[in-house]
């Protein structure tokens, strides 16, 4: 019976596109990678698309798709998913969105992640929020620095709400991006929405953690953004599905509310913070003790796609060779040949756009079952010639995990 023992290495928004000032080479093919070319080196190679049309280009649909999920069927919105993470139950007459804490100047937004602030600061401010607007029917919650949550309860809230990602649209005016009803009975809930981000910053704007941020000259946390509301996901575990026991290791609400939604168990990492300073050497060490009681070990970074995101290319280089180096190479050191690995972004997250794109992700998979075919790198160029060819759906996990 082939081995189940296997490890996803995902490193959020890895993938690019080709730099001009990188010689036409993009920052997976600069960067310095030997952990990850190895794998591709002793492996087979293609591509995997995560982000098809018709559903938003965010995290949550491309690790969705990454886990063979059923978008069409299993979809539920960020929102959900990060209750999920948080642990906080939802009934049925709950929609949870997602919340960023963002920076705007003059109805500007000018940072989607309200300068990256402190999780005390967060908590300062979710807590002034709800002091201001919170009632039984309407709840902030605290998530992980500027990702946060918020719960509307009762019949009378709608899902029918158009929203738009508050990365996508830096530099842009905010009351050209609000909340929108798809349909007549929705607009109580898009009006709610459209008044809590016209009167949060007149709540957020003297809260003594931003006058700080301002004293310090960092980006003060003065607005909110809700998106991608919905209510409580229901998944098919990763056990119904493949036969598996499965753990997953982030730092963020979105990817360990969709393992638990999955059935994985759900690893916390002290100092695992989603950014450059996160605990990397804290993760790979749970990852080789988890792959011991587990069959797949889902280890996600989220450093790389936040400096995508400010269009930081040195920061993309360290990020990338951070996660080779600090992540890849030491488990890879640890762990028995026999055991499956692969390797592969989400989605890409262009520098020059610091967006996310439907662009397919290259992927890497070392199975002892399977000949390696001759590509020597893992980058986006050299995937394409890959033996694995053009995966879709859940290609790529019945690949690591066919039926028996």
């Amino acid at each position: 019976m082939p081995n189940k023992k296997t490890i996803i290495f995902l490193g959020d928004g890895m993938a690019d596109e080709p730099i001009a000032e990188l010689g036409g080479k993009t920052p997976l093919q600069a960067a310095s990678t030997p952990a990850m070319d190895s794998i591709a080196r002793s492996g087979c190679s293609g591509t995997l698309f995560t982000l098809p049309d018709g559903f938003p280009t965010s995290s949550e649909v491309a690790n969705m798709s990454v886990f063979g999920c059923d978008l069409s069927a299993e979809y539920s919105g960020r929102g959900p998913i990060e209750a999920a993470g948080r642990c906080i139950p939802l009934g049925k007459d709950d929609i949870a969105f997602r919340v960023n804490l963002v920076t705007q100047r003059e109805g500007i937004l000018t940072d989607f992640s309200g300068g990256h602030l402190p999780q005390e600061n967060a908590e300062e401010l979710i807590e002034l929020l709800n002091a201001a607007f919170g009632r039984d029917d309407v709840r902030f919650h605290t998530g992980l620095s500027y990702r946060n949550l918020l719960i509307l309860s009762g019949p009378e809230f709608s899902t029918e709400i158009s929203t738009e990602k508050p990365d996508d649209n830096h530099g842009e005016a905010v009351d050209d991006h609000l909340p929108r009803a798809t349909s007549p009975g929705a607009e109580t809930t898009a009006s709610f929405l459209r008044r809590l981000i016209h009167e949060a910053p007149s709540v957020l704007d003297a809260a003594p953690a931003n006058l700080i941020a301002l004293d310090s000259g960092h980006d003060p946390a003065n607005g909110i953004w809700p998106w991608s509301g919905g209510r409580a996901a229901e998944m098919r575990s990763l056990r119904e599905k493949y036969a598996i026991s499965s753990a997953v290791i982030s730092a963020v609400d979105v990817i360990m509310g969709l393992g638990r939604c999955l059935g994985m168990d759900v690893v916390n990492v002290p100092g695992a913070t989603g950014y450059i300073d996160t605990n990397y050497e804290g993760k790979a060490e749970a990852a080789i003790r988890e792959l011991k009681t587990h069959d797949l070990i889902y280890l996600h970074i989220e450093a790389i796609d936040e400096v995508s995101h400010a269009q930081d290319l040195d920061l993309k280089f360290k990020t990338i060779e951070d996660f080779d180096s600090r992540i890849v190479a030491p488990v890879l050191e640890a762990i028995e040949d026999s055991v499956n690995v692969a390797v592969l972004p989400d989605h890409p997250v262009p520098i020059a756009s610091g967006k996310h794109t439907r662009t397919p992700v290259p992927v890497a998979v070392r199975m002892a079952a399977r000949p390696p075919d001759g590509v020597q790198v893992f980058d986006e160029q050299a995937c394409l010639a890959g033996s694995l060819g053009a995966m879709a759906g859940p290609d790529f996990m019945n690949l690591l995990f066919p039926a028996e």
